[in-house]
């Protein structure tokens, strides 16, 4: 099932969590080499983990983390204004109905479908928050992981090549889209929409800005 998890909440779920940010350092930094920070519990954050975002995030059978993503507005600090501005021609995002969307992450154990599970999630954001879009940053391996979803982004920039790669793209709700994505999950939207209320209630949710 999905999970919708401010960072503030985090504590009511601690297994979750925990799993999560392991996750998080066996993708980034093992298998892909980032240069990311992972501390002595061998857990992955960064700074924009400090800024109360919003998580979604695939809980197995197993109450285990199978899959997130984290989201911040860009009325606030985000990692493509802060670091890949150079990637969308000096133009930073900069509005209450775009949000990022960065740390993609699957565990290396996870069910299949869970990557298109996520995205259908990311559908319910735009829809229940009320967002046009959502910016951010991917590398070359993600091109064929959203394509085969159905949920490629409009690509704004790119460097580096090949597998090397990383590009900014921007995502945009389309009803087609979410049904595609729904049968690639396996999840139908019923279900999807039931996580949604669950976590928010069934009054549509004011996009929120960080204090950050």
């Amino acid at each position: 099932m999905i999970r919708y998890v401010y960072g503030d909440q985090l504590a009511k779920f601690p297994h979750l969590a925990r799993t999560m940010f392991e996750d998080r350092a066996d993708q980034f930094r093992t298998r892909l080499g980032w240069d990311v920070s992972v501390d002595a519990e061998g857990q992955e954050r960064d700074d924009y983990d400090d800024l109360n975002p919003l998580y979604v995030i695939w809980e197995t059978a197993s109450g285990v983390h199978g899959g997130s993503m984290r989201f911040l507005p860009t009325t606030g600090r985000t990692m493509v204004n802060d670091h890949f501005v150079n990637l969308t021609h000096g133009v930073p995002f900069q509005s209450p109905l775009i949000w990022e969307c960065t740390r993609f992450c699957l565990s290396r154990n996870t069910e299949a479908g869970t990557a298109a599970a996520l995205m259908l999630a990311g559908g319910e954001i735009m829809q229940g928050f009320g967002i046009r879009h959502f910016v951010g940053v991917f590398d070359a391996r993600m091109v064929r992981i959203y394509t085969r979803i159905g949920a490629a982004p409009e690509v704004l920039g790119s460097q580096g090549e090949g597998r090397q790669a990383i590009s900014v793209g921007l995502w945009e709700f389309s009803e087609a889209a979410q049904k595609q994505v729904s049968r690639v999950a396996g999840v139908p939207l019923a279900a999807s929409r039931s996580w949604f209320d669950a976590a928010f209630g069934t009054d549509v949710p004011q996009p929120f800005i960080s204090a950050a």
